[in-house]
Parts: structure tokens; sequence; C-alpha cells
């Protein structure tokens, strides 16, 4: 695997790392740090795809965030354990005449695993976000070797924090938000199956009302081919939008009944149709971290508290792999990543009355 701008890869020491057996009640099947010693002190905004060779994550990590020097980092699960960091891309525009570069930093991965092999891998560039743009590159051996990363159609961003969903008829749907002109969600839809990736079709902004500001969905999936979009808010709460055309129009923006503290959040459509939703469930700060279950995507039911105490857990990523488990990535304290397995059939549900979350 090679790195971008020549740094070494570091070797990552895997301690932490519990197992549960299986006669064990926990939900919690694996809990565990991508690594332990990176060559970068901060890190944000993890994702997760699962390969015909395997679990990935990728991450953005450097200095601190909105630093120049942060760049894409990426791990794969193997036998042994996850692999050191490496740095796949950067945001290098151009060398100066002295030998200095003009540096912008990188923000929010999203990996999505295509049908056909292909590996993509989806980031954005820039000063902030709202003058960021979008960028693709792919791998076709999961994740060992990478092409060219290039930049977007103007106006495109590509999923903007969450995974993408593939359609019905083979299109691919992506979540994705503005915050150049307020904050606003829409949809970007993948019409092209070449590599190029270069027939785009932008849907939106949702409709919403003049003081919500909104950013950051997740989709799920409805057993009446349905699609809804719940994510992140200013408002206190998380939204929702709802779509009966695969993606084309959305219903009007609307607030549930779940607490949001102005923080990123993930969620999937399990293989039973449930849905599973990762978010802080709290109106201020980034603690505890939460997993909610739902039948309906409407009345949410508590699962577990992936963490209570205090500090910085945020910016979660889940996907369900192929033997059924949930795989849970999110930053821990901003210092590393978190990965947690959950096993669905061990989840112990409690329904979630007005907002709060029960106690155990």
């Amino acid at each position: 695997m090679r790195s971008s701008d020549g740094i070494g890869c570091v070797v990552a020491v895997l301690i932490g790392v519990v197992t549960l057996p299986a006669a064990d009640s926990s939900p919690i099947v694996t809990r565990e740090f991508l690594y332990e010693t990176a060559p970068f002190p901060s890190c944000h905004a993890s994702t997760l795809a699962e390969t015909p060779t395997g679990l990935v994550a990728a991450w953005f990590g450097g200095t601190d965030e909105k630093d120049p020097d942060v760049g894409i980092w990426f791990a794969r699960l193997t036998k042994e354990g996850w692999t050191p960091p490496v740095e796949l891309f950067n945001g290098v525009q151009y060398t100066r005449p002295d030998g200095s570069v003009h540096r912008y930093p990188c923000w929010n991965p999203v990996l999505f695993q295509e049908p056909n092999g292909r590996l993509l891998l989806f980031y954005k560039v820039g000063p902030d976000p709202s003058t960021w743009w979008g960028m693709l590159a792919n791998s076709k051996d999961g994740g060992e070797s990478w092409s060219r990363s290039r930049r977007l159609p103007e106006g495109i961003l590509g999923p903007v924090k969450n995974k993408p969903v593939r359609l019905d008829d083979g299109q691919l749907l992506c979540p994705t938000s503005s915050e150049h002109d307020g904050w606003m969600v829409h949809f970007e839809l993948l019409k092209s199956r070449d590599e190029k990736h270069e027939q785009w079709l932008r849907i939106g902004p949702v409709e919403q009302p003049k003081e919500f500001s909104t950013i950051q969905p997740s989709l799920l999936r409805h057993t009446d081919g349905s699609l809804q979009a719940i994510g992140r808010s200013r408002q206190g709460k998380l939204f929702t939008t709802t779509s009966k055309d695969q993606g084309r129009s959305w219903s009007p923006m609307t607030l549930t009944n779940l607490p949001n503290p102005n923080a990123g959040t993930d969620a999937v459509t399990m293989k039973d149709g449930r849905h599973v939703l990762i978010y802080n469930h709290t109106p201020k700060g980034r603690s505890p971290l939460n997993v909610a279950i739902s039948e309906d995507g409407v009345a949410w039911q508590a699962a577990v508290a992936l963490e209570t105490e205090p500090g910085e857990y945020s910016y979660p990523a889940v996907i369900q792999t192929d033997d059924g488990m949930l795989h849970v990535s999110y930053t821990w304290k901003r210092k590393k990543i978190r990965h947690v397995v959950l096993d669905p059939a061990r989840l112990t549900l409690k329904p979630i009355v007005g907002g709060v979350w029960p106690a155990d």
C-alpha cells in the first residue's frame, strides 16, 4: 500500500481488545482501537466497508481538524489484526518554486463497496466545509492499492459523511448536504456505471423551515420501497424526511423526538428490516454515544450505550456485514478510532418515551 506523501507506516499495537465469550449476554462482541499509535495526533470522521477480502476503515487525521496537514488515512482488518495506518491521500495542490507546498485539509471520507468488486472512497478537500469540493478514488483489490484520486464534477460533493445506498435500478444514491448558504440537505444520484463516475444528478435541497439547519443525512430503506433520511441538526433534535420515488423527491423536513447536540450520526437498515441508529442521546455534548433500534424509523427503542464516560465520542459509522454482525466505528476523544462489533440477536430493547433514554 502506498502513502501519498512518503510518510512511512507505523506499527500499530493492538491493546485493549476485548472479545466476549459467546455465552455472554452483552451485545458487544468486540471492542478495540484501530491503532494505538499513529503519526498524527488527532483524528475524526471514520467510515467502514466490507470488501471481498475483509473489513476496511478510513478516517481523516493530522494535527487538528482544519489544519493543512490533515489527510485521509486507511487500515484493513486481517487475521493478525488491523494493519498499521497509512495515509492514502492528502490535500496538496501544488509545489512552490521554493519547494514548499500549497495544501488544504482533507475531510469526511466515505467508503462504499460496489457489487462488481470496486471499493469506492469519497472524501472532501478544501479550507472549510463551506468551500470544500468532492474527490473520488477506487480500489480493485480491497484497499491494497488505489487509483489516482480525481475531483468530482462542479457542484457535486459525493456522500458528505455517511454511506450511499444502491437503488433497485442499480444507481447509487448519495446522502449529502451543503454549508455555503446555510445548512441544507440534498442528494446526489450517480447514474453512470463506468469507472469515470461522471454522470451525476443533484436532487434538492430538501424543503425545510427557515429556522432549520440540517446536514449529514443517513439513508434507511423500508419494506414498502420508500426511503428515509435521518441526521444532524442545530435544532436540538434529529431531523427526518422520506421519499416514495427512490430518492427523486423528498417530504418537507421535520424533527424527531430524539435529541441531537449538533453532532454527526449514522444509521443502517438491517437484513431483517429493522433500522439501527448510532447517535449522541443528549441535547449538549458528545457523550453518551448510543445505539437505538426501530421497526418503522419513527418509534425508536434503546439498545445499548457504547460510551457513557465524559469526553467526546462522536461521528459514528455503522454497517452490517454478511455474517449479520453490526460494526460501528467512531471518534474516541479525537485521539483514536474505536471499533465495536455488536450482535443484533443479543440486543435487549427498551422504549424511548418522550425522547428520554431509559435507565438501566
